[in-house]
């Protein structure tokens, strides 16, 4: 019995796709620069069972098969391998249960971010992780991927929100780990170790969820600087006051200045970072003076404090318009993903500006400057072969910054093909043997997303 076959005995016909023309569109993910190979057939169950279904026939056949969730990533971690079973979980999209006593919140992997935050808002709660796309990413992938978002700076990322998860295993044996209760430390820690695993260890198909109260309404600052150095010593002036804003994003003169173009948002041309802070506290206009104080002492040449939140919004727009921007300055863009220490800050931004005057490319820089999570974007012409190179060694040069400055190579969107032979380089030899028998215990025969990570 061939492997369609093998499927159908499991599985309705719809959940089942063949057809070429529509299998190819399931391919890749939203990264620049990483191979996507043919999938020989695109699955999308609905239930736990099915799952298992898929994952028993796959490791009866030896058939690779790669977990996806909304494909809005941006390593390549969702990208199909040739003849592989491209198990889609888009479907699985049930928040089963919102439970306001426990603060929990139990979805399956295909609930869309945005749609949770909402439902969870009904009740009086809030589930902070909120990357970019949340309007269209995946509780799944946010899982698998360890994403972050604005609001981390002061609630942290996924990983922190993940109580439990069912996940189904390689061989479609059924694993709970995790919890319900807010303690717990019963056994090694398994389900953080799912979190950020990019489908390589076992397939999400459940998980616990923990909520917080939901916080006043924020207020917002934007403090305009002539010097990158001199915002990110303001960024670490507020933190090192022990202020807690519930957003501290940063813009370079390169990001601001592809937001004037696209929307004319009237920054003078001398400002050369833009820093953006917000308070969600019972009296966020008084912590808006004290940061807006630190900026002044910092050099800020203008403070512009909100007083409500309609306002707020509009200053936090050229924020949100950064990476729409930049997508409009050259063809294609690669968007980098390097955290740093906060106080290794403006170093990285120097850096990475003295990086495009090299390579002779615009990059723009935005950061979660609060985590120190610097989102280099990379504008190139893709159809050009030596700006094209140039723009994949601009983004190595970033990798290796970040590195030489204490970082990391990923804060949030993972590792997936673009950066694999970084992460060697960040793990060390140990570190990653270590890892890689971890992968062996799990997935024994390797056709849990092959090619990712290692």
């Amino acid at each position: 019995m061939d492997l369609i076959a093998r499927l159908r005995a499991g599985l309705p016909g719809e959940a089942i796709l063949t057809d070429p023309d529509v299998t190819g569109s399931y391919a890749h993910d939203m990264a620049s620069f990483c191979e996507a190979g043919t999938p020989a057939v695109v699955v999308l169950p609905r239930t736990v069972e099915e799952v298992q279904h898929v994952m028993r026939t796959a490791t009866e056949l030896r058939i690779p098969v790669v977990p996806q969730g909304a494909r809005t990533g941006l390593s390549g971690a969702a990208n199909a391998s040739d003849g592989c079973i491209v198990l889609s979980l888009v479907k699985m999209d049930r928040i089963i249960e919102i439970n306001p006593v426990d603060r929990i919140a139990v979805v399956e992997p295909g609930v869309i971010n945005a749609v949770l935050s909402r439902a969870v808002n009904e009740h009086g709660l809030y589930y902070p992780p909120d990357p970019s796309s949340w309007e269209e990413c995946s509780i799944g992938g946010n899982i698998g991927t360890a994403s972050g978002g604005l609001c981390c700076v002061k609630y942290g990322v996924t990983a922190e929100y993940v109580l439990g998860l069912d996940v189904v295993l390689a061989d479609g044996r059924l694993l709970t780990t995790g919890r319900r209760t807010t303690k717990g430390v019963a056994g090694y820690d398994l389900t953080r170790l799912f979190v950020g695993s990019e489908g390589s260890l076992g397939i999400v198909v459940r998980a616990v969820l923990a909520l917080k109260p939901e916080p006043p309404q924020q207020l917002a600052l934007a403090a305009e600087f002539p010097s990158t150095a001199a915002a990110c010593q303001a960024v670490c002036e507020i933190m090192a006051r022990g202020h807690a804003p519930s957003l501290l994003e940063l813009m370079d003169r390169t990001s601001i200045r592809a937001v004037n173009d696209m929307a004319q948002m009237g920054l003078p041309d001398s400002t050369e970072a833009l820093l953006l802070a917000a308070f969600d506290t019972p009296e966020p206009a008084a912590d808006l003076a004290a940061v807006g104080k630190l900026c002044t002492a910092a050099g800020a040449t203008e403070v512009v404090p909100a007083d409500t939140a309609a306002e707020s919004d509009l200053l936090l727009q050229a924020r949100r318009l950064t990476l729409t921007a930049l997508e409009r300055v050259k063809s294609a863009t690669m968007i980098d993903d390097v955290c740093v220490p906060r106080s290794r800050l403006a170093e990285m931004l120097d850096g990475t500006a003295a990086i495009a005057e090299k390579y002779g490319l615009t990059i723009g820089v935005c950061a979660h400057a609060g985590d120190g999570n610097t989102h280099p974007t990379v504008c190139f012409d893709a159809a050009d072969p030596d700006e094209s190179r140039r723009a994949r060694e601009s983004f190595d040069d970033i990798m290796a910054l970040g590195l030489q400055l204490g970082g990391t190579i990923t804060g949030e969107h993972g590792v997936g093909v673009l950066k694999k032979e970084w992460l060697a380089r960040e793990l060390g030899p140990v570190g990653v043997e270590l890892q890689r028998g971890i992968k062996d215990v799990f997935d024994p025969l390797g056709i849990l997303n092959p090619g990712k990570l290692f």
